[in-house]
């Protein structure tokens, strides 16, 4: 069935950039909740991370969205557009129809042929194997999300986090509302490993609760709105990358998660999906064949990917992991490093969704309206 999945998201600059080049940022900001900067402290109150977007634009900032919001603004876009949408229609195989594909489904029937095929089925994709030099790995460490009504303002405008070591954190984003006449919301976000989902679950929801309680006691509204452990949303978190992510032989591009997976600790997949989706749609329209296309759109990508990847995959381990030393020189030093000028704001645009290197980024992509306006006048 085609639905949303899972809980709130934040959408970064560069996402929002792509949002409001489709017409649907108008909507999307109306349902959504504003998000002006990220907040990580120790279980102590020792500030770790403490990032405003204004300070690298003044009109940016982030949104957070319930992924019902989202989901439904991108399905109504692309049948205002005359997509034709099957669903039901889960895809196995692919084969050669003439210069195109034809998709057969679990059920054997044929869909094509098609001149292009993009696979943007998420970090489980079942047509990753369709290219042999594509690598994945599951993280040991997942998250438990679940999606609260905000009742109160406790939490608003920020993305908050609270810390013990590497091995527990819980976390707040406002998500706004899933669509019109619904409630607020903020979605909740527990992290442990894998492996322990089933433990937690066996001691009982009211331990769970104690446990979050006592690590973020502002927390306890929330968290008491939890009636069952099937309420919440129990996520895997996966590493993957493919170089390059089409297929050499077919017309087949494989864009967000299928391509490039990674822990959330950064918050850019939704908006690298985004991105990667604006990019293959112009070097369509500037390419004089799909190949042309394919090769101008894997050399436009590969470093703004390849950035994220590395700095997801570095910096999950300080977060969520069993390396508990690393803890220390996170809450001693990540704060006081941010005051640096420099490092303060590499910082604010790894979390813009800008950067292509280590002493590189990007513009805020998408046509000249708010956000690439914002960026410009920033410099970047």
């Amino acid at each position: 069935m085609l639905q949303p999945v899972g809980a709130g998201l934040l959408v970064q600059p560069t996402g929002l950039s792509v949002l409001d080049r489709l017409g649907l940022l108008p909507r999307l900001l109306s349902l959504g909740s504003r998000i002006d900067r990220l907040d990580g402290r120790t279980r102590s109150g020792r500030r770790v991370l403490d990032l405003a977007y204004a300070d690298l634009a003044p009109r940016h900032f982030g949104l957070g969205l319930h992924r019902g919001a989202l989901f439904g603004a991108l399905l109504g876009g692309a049948m205002h557009a005359g997509a034709e949408i099957r669903v039901d229609c889960e895809v196995e195989k692919v084969t050669r129809s003439g210069g195109g594909v034809i998709l057969i489904d679990a059920t054997s029937r044929s869909h094509g042929p098609f001149d292009l095929v993009v696979v943007a089925d998420g970090a489980r994709s079942s047509l990753r194997h369709l290219v042999p030099w594509h690598r994945v790995r599951r993280y040991p460490w997942a998250a438990l999300w679940f999606v609260a009504e905000r009742r109160d303002a406790k939490f608003d405008g920020t993305l908050s986090q609270v810390y013990d070591g590497t091995r527990r954190m819980i976390g707040f984003l406002p998500s706004g509302r899933a669509s019109e006449g619904r409630s607020a919301t903020v979605s909740v976000f527990w992290s442990l490993p894998h492996d322990a989902h089933e433990s937690v679950r066996s001691a009982g929801l009211a331990a769970w609760k104690r446990e979050a309680i006592g690590l973020a006691p502002q927390a306890e509204g929330l968290v008491s709105q939890i009636r069952s452990f099937d309420e919440c949303t129990f996520a895997a978190y996966y590493d993957s990358s493919m170089t390059p992510c089409f297929h050499r032989e077919l017309p087949i591009v494989f864009l967000g998660d299928a391509a490039h997976a990674m822990s959330p600790q950064l918050g850019q997949g939704a908006n690298l999906a985004l991105v990667d989706a604006a990019e293959l749609a112009d070097c369509l329209a500037e390419a004089s064949s799909i190949t042309a296309a394919f090769r101008a759109y894997h050399a436009r990508r590969v470093g703004h990917v390849r950035y994220y990847s590395r700095a997801s995959r570095w910096l999950t381990p300080w977060f969520q992991s069993n390396a508990t030393f690393l803890s220390w020189p996170r809450d001693v030093l990540m704060h006081r490093l941010s005051r640096v000028e420099w490092v303060r704001r590499q910082m604010l645009l790894s979390l813009a969704g800008v950067k292509e290197g280590l002493m590189s980024s990007r513009g805020v992509f998408g046509s000249p309206g708010v956000w690439s306006e914002a960026m410009q006048a920033d410099g970047s």
